[in-house]
């Protein structure tokens, strides 16, 4: 197995941890900036220093696990600076994820237990698909963004950068959500969905957000 280092002492990161030997891949330790605040396993794995700490170890293939795509891309960047390239990433596929068409996948993404890509679709770098998501056919997903459990994307859907679609929601084919968008979890996405924008509901609209005090 080649060692693994987790960054990020999270939730993702015990569930990657759990998934890990499975994928062929042996957790070695946790890097986490509140590493002096963190002196307990995490799934069992010791914390064993900052994110800068990632440099003491050459030979450890990386997964960024931390849940807010922006967050992750900081980070990734924040260590392209100390010399750290995309070949330093692992990408976790859960032995249960189904990926049938071998649709590309890239460096740093994560697909946990039970996700589905049908065929033709592409899936970026450091995207994190949760359980029981399904990508189908011709879907891209842009860098950054995040599934999370139980997401259905029909044909041709484009996610952008560092967007997120939560729990249980579906989108519409060829529907379109922009970089930074957040989809709230049981939405039905039936248009598309601009960037920066957060879409809630059946059918799935902006959400409007109540001014403090009062009109």
């Amino acid at each position: 197995m080649h060692p693994l280092l987790v960054i990020g002492a999270s939730g993702l990161a015990r569930e990657v941890i759990a998934v890990a030997p499975e994928a062929g891949l042996d957790p070695v330790g946790i890097v986490d900036d509140d590493a002096s605040r963190l002196p307990y396993p995490v799934g069992g794995v010791r914390v064993v220093g900052t994110i800068d700490d990632v440099l003491a170890f050459p030979d450890a293939l990386l997964l960024v696990c931390i849940g807010s795509g922006a967050a992750r891309e900081r980070v990734v960047a924040r260590l392209a600076r100390r010399g750290i390239d995309r070949l330093r990433y692992a990408t976790l596929v859960d032995p249960s994820a189904r990926n049938a068409g071998a649709s590309p996948i890239g460096a740093g993404s994560i697909l946990l237990a039970g996700a589905v890509v049908t065929t033709d679709a592409l899936i970026g770098e450091h995207v994190v698909v949760m359980p029981n998501a399904t990508i189908t056919h011709d879907c891209l997903v842009g860098d950054f963004a995040t599934l999370t459990a139980g997401v259905s994307l029909g044909g041709g859907v484009t996610v952008g950068r560092r967007a997120t679609v939560g729990m249980n929601a579906s989108v519409r084919q060829h529907v379109s959500i922009g970089s930074d968008a957040t989809i709230g979890m049981g939405a039905a996405v039936l248009h598309d969905v601009p960037a920066g924008e957060t879409w809630v509901g059946v059918p799935a609209a902006p959400m409007r957000y109540a001014r403090v005090g009062g009109a």
